[in-house]
């Protein structure tokens, strides 16, 4: 990954914070990690020290225990400074049943927070780009609002954290499993002016940008205001806000009614926006 450091974490926090994640938005509690480095010949003592040191801070706010590692070390140009894979391991509370495939008609669409900031603090760390306002990476472990949405009583149908492809493949892969349409309102998707100018000045879409520390959950419309609730009391949720609802099953579609009235089709991202930051 390039950079390895950038404003709101680093390759260690993010390497932690993308695997509990993927465990919490299934519904589970994450307990352990795995952890596994490739490290190229010449990488200095003290950028790894930093990183672990990192990857302690993120896991322990995660409460999840790194229980085994591996390193290996391989000449010099033979990978981009350090790469580290994680796995891990949680266990999913009797009665909760969550799962990409169980949207349904009446659903709202709720997202955690402002969405795009992960992919534009990377590529303007990696460019040298700078804006008016600063960008930092919204990477964050997401396990224990999503143990407090289901302490609470709640049960959303799906849960993802949108990362590569952004929020608009995320919602076209549930889309897809679930065989629904969605409909975005356009003018309820959280973007701060930061990212909205960064991203109209490079040419992308926010809705297509990586995050990392942001949960998109589809929640039965009775249990919307309680949900946004939860979600608000967390630390990384205090902008939480509903962005859209399931309208119709039997045919996998997202569309978006813009600020204008019209309705446009949302798609997935195809290819790469640019080259991979998560």
């Amino acid at each position: 990954m390039d950079p390895l450091f950038f404003r709101g974490g680093d390759i260690g926090k993010l390497a932690v914070c993308g695997t509990v994640n993927d465990i919490a938005t299934c519904g589970a509690r994450p307990l352990f990690l795995s952890a596994a480095f490739v490290i190229e010949e010449g990488f200095r003592i003290q950028k790894l020290e930093r990183i672990l040191r990192s990857m302690k801070e993120a896991s322990e706010e995660a409460d999840v225990a790194v229980v085994t590692a591996d390193t290996k070390v391989v000449e010099r140009g033979a990978c981009d400074g350090l790469f580290i894979n994680t796995s891990g391991v949680g266990v999913v509370p009797l009665g909760v049943d969550i799962s990409s495939c169980r949207a349904r008609p009446g659903d709202a669409v709720l997202v955690s927070g402002p969405i795009g900031e992960h992919g534009v603090a990377i590529i303007s760390e990696r460019e040298g780009i700078s804006f008016e306002t600063e960008v930092r990476s919204d990477c964050a472990p997401l396990g224990k609002m999503v143990s407090e949405i289901l302490a609470a009583g709640l049960r959303p149908h799906a849960m993802r954290d949108p990362t590569r492809g952004g929020l608009a493949t995320t919602l076209n892969e549930i889309a897809s499993a679930s065989n629904v349409e969605i409909e975005l309102e356009e003018e309820l998707l959280p973007v701060t002016d930061a990212v909205r100018n960064a991203c109209d000045l490079l040419g992308f879409d926010p809705l297509y940008v990586a995050n990392e520390g942001k949960l998109v959950a589809f929640v039965p419309g009775s249990e919307v205001d309680r949900t946004l609730e939860v979600m608000k009391a967390s630390k990384y949720g205090r902008s939480a806000t509903r962005i859209g609802r399931v309208t119709s099953a039997g045919k996998a579609s997202v569309f978006m009614r813009t600020r204008i009235g019209g309705r446009r089709f949302v798609d997935m991202l195809v290819g790469e926006q640019f080259p991979r930051i998560c």
